[in-house]
């Protein structure tokens, strides 16, 4: 094992970095309330991650670029996130994490997500190869990936996976792409797992996992009529302001509605959690609100109409001394003026 972790700390997997552009037709809305979040921050490397439990099979924290991410060492490994009761899907909820893959011994080798609901597993998000599959009332449904995310173009790198369910729909996304919609699911999940089937001496891992309830472009119009909206779905590179691509669901959506209505102004508050110095969180919440700002701007919105302020942790809305309390802290406001 000591060695496996060795090998694993020397790999870069820092992937290429994709270009924000490719996202300006996403339409994912990230939930508006975290329920769950870990991007193994808090865990220590070499050992299993402090908020999942263990059903089945190996997996270790290891470093993987500059982010932790859990790395899956053993077939078939089953973990579920440590949670109070064990029923705690909402009606409506997303999910989000980031997968690496090296190139694959067996093609059915993949992180997985299971929505569960006693012994039953009857969605099943794999990402196998090249498919997206879910259990469906008349067969199997597939949603293939496009073709610049197939074979070779999906080993080797990042890639980020977005869930949304809502009125019994289920929509499925790889990266910039929405590759499965399945429209009446005719199963209630109340929990969530995540699985992999991993080839011996290739890498298995995933970072960034988050859970939120809601998710839905109508709640971000009716939250900017009533004069704030708290977002936490637009993302940011680790300790920095550089808006990572997949907040373009949220951004697409928050710029529709100011294109709508072109007389709203409003301001743009960046909020840290307590980790690190004030003044640190402060510089970096401000050039976070600025990014998000100059984002906004770039899709045709007037400067004119937004103001940017950072806050770093001085506004909680949840306890810093729990790790969900931390992720809903850090986000990004906007406030009608």
């Amino acid at each position: 094992m000591k060695k496996l972790l060795a090998i694993f700390a020397l790999l870069p997997f820092l992937g290429v970095a994709q270009d924000i552009k490719a996202y300006q037709n996403y339409d994912f809305v990230a939930g508006d309330k975290i329920i769950f979040a870990d991007d193994f921050s808090d865990s220590r490397q070499g050992e299993f991650g402090i908020h999942w439990k263990l059903n089945g099979g190996q997996a270790v924290v290891n470093k993987a670029g500059d982010e932790n991410a859990l790395f899956i060492t053993q077939f078939y490994t089953v973990l579920s996130p440590r949670m109070k009761t064990p029923s705690y899907l909402p009606a409506e909820f997303t999910i989000e994490f980031d997968t690496w893959h090296d190139e694959a011994y067996d093609s059915n080798a993949g992180v997985m997500l299971l929505l569960k609901n006693g012994e039953d597993t009857p969605v099943t998000l794999t990402t196998y190869n090249v498919y997206v599959t879910c259990d469906y009332p008349g067969g199997t449904l597939n949603g293939p990936l496009p073709e610049s995310l197939k074979s070779e173009n999906y080993f080797n790198k990042w890639h980020h996976y977005a869930i949304a369910y809502k009125n019994n729909q289920l929509k499925v996304y790889c990266d910039q792409y929405r590759v499965l919609v399945v429209p009446d699911i005719e199963f209630k999940a109340v929990s969530v797992s995540m699985a992999g089937n991993a080839s011996e001496g290739k890498n298995m891992m995933f970072k960034n996992f988050k859970l939120a309830a809601g998710g839905d472009m109508n709640i971000i119009g009716k939250a900017f009529t009533d004069g704030k909206y708290i977002s936490h779905g637009i993302r940011f590179d680790v300790n920095k302001a550089t808006i990572k691509p997949e907040s373009m669901g949220e951004i697409n959506a928050i710029a529709k509605i100011l294109k709508e209505n072109p007389s709203l102004k409003y301001e743009i508050g960046g909020h840290t959690d307590s980790d690190g110095d004030n003044a640190s969180n402060m510089k970096l919440s401000q050039a976070r609100a600025e990014a998000v700002k100059n984002q906004l701007v770039s899709t045709g919105i007037e400067a004119s109409r937004l103001t940017t302020k950072g806050y770093g942790e001085t506004k909680p809305i949840a306890d810093n001394n729990t790790f969900d309390g931390k992720a809903n802290n850090r986000r990004v406001e906007f406030l009608k003026l």
